[in-house]
């Protein structure tokens, strides 16, 4: 597949068009500008930050057997750096995944029972990318969304990861890299292409996905991507997005109980 060293961005309505369409079934991924406003992304940061707060003066730990990722801001405050099933914790989070925009990438996943995974998988999650001693996650390196089915023996069901980016990322600040059309790839690239979370290194077939506050990104859970880190410190390093996964196949939600998935008993390794 050509390498592209641009594509087009969108603006998601309430349905897909065929252009969207047939640009996703050939390289795994749509951009879409101004998925929701300036003032809605202070109001879900707001939210965000309240959730914090009381997982911190609560010590949270875990939320439904997932490890919840703590680290330090630039001003040496100890703040959440990985947020799991955050919508179960806030009405504001919770009413925003009821948008009905985001039915519109159902067909995305040509499979059946299509639903927001608000309580499935890792439910809403929310990562706090900064580049600062005592920071916990400033990057993350090579993988893909869809081994973990690999890991529980189970067929690889279909599965879009979908992000909501808060705060404005140039290629110059690190972020998003991806590589398009790897959604085509044999289970056993899937599994050895890269060396999972260990390899950060640029690949010369990636893509920056340059983001605007408020806009959403979308791409097939079986493509390789990772974040890369700034090159910058503090708070000019500041990256925030929440990822909302969007499943079909039987409902499985998770509960309070729930055992830790293995996969991420080596999230302490992400930095």
């Amino acid at each position: 597949m050509a390498l592209l060293s641009t594509y087009p961005r969108f603006t998601l309505q309430h349905s897909l068009t065929a252009e969207q369409r047939d640009f996703f079934r050939q390289y795994g991924f749509l951009h879409f500008r101004g998925f929701i406003t300036p003032e809605k992304v202070q109001e879900i940061l707001r939210a965000t930050e309240a959730v914090q707060q009381t997982w911190l003066q609560e010590g949270v730990e875990k939320i439904n057997g997932v490890p919840i990722k703590y680290g330090r801001d630039v001003d040496g405050s100890r703040i959440v750096q990985r947020f799991a099933f955050a919508s179960q914790h806030s009405p504001v989070l919770h009413e925003f995944l009821q948008d009905e925009r985001f039915r519109a990438l159902f067909p995305l996943l040509e499979a059946a029972n299509e639903r927001v995974g608000e309580n499935e998988k890792d439910g809403l999650v929310i990562n706090h990318y900064v580049n600062v001693p005592g920071s916990e996650f400033s990057q993350m390196g090579w993988h893909t969304d869809s081994l973990r089915d690999v890991f529980y023996g189970k067929r690889i069901g279909p599965m879009l990861n979908v992000g909501v980016h808060l705060d404005g990322t140039p290629a110059t600040n690190g972020g998003l890299r991806i590589l398009p059309g790897t959604h085509h790839q044999s289970l056993r690239e899937m599994i050895f292409r890269k060396k999972y979370f260990k390899d950060n290194t640029a690949d010369p077939e990636e893509l920056a996905v340059e983001t605007e506050a408020g806009d959403l990104t979308v791409h097939d859970g079986r493509m390789w991507h990772r974040v890369a880190q700034s090159p910058l410190v503090g708070d000019v390093s500041r990256r925030r997005v929440m990822y909302v996964p969007i499943i079909a196949g039987k409902y499985a939600p998770k509960k309070p109980d729930s055992p830790t998935p293995f996969y991420l008993r080596f999230l302490h390794l992400v930095k």
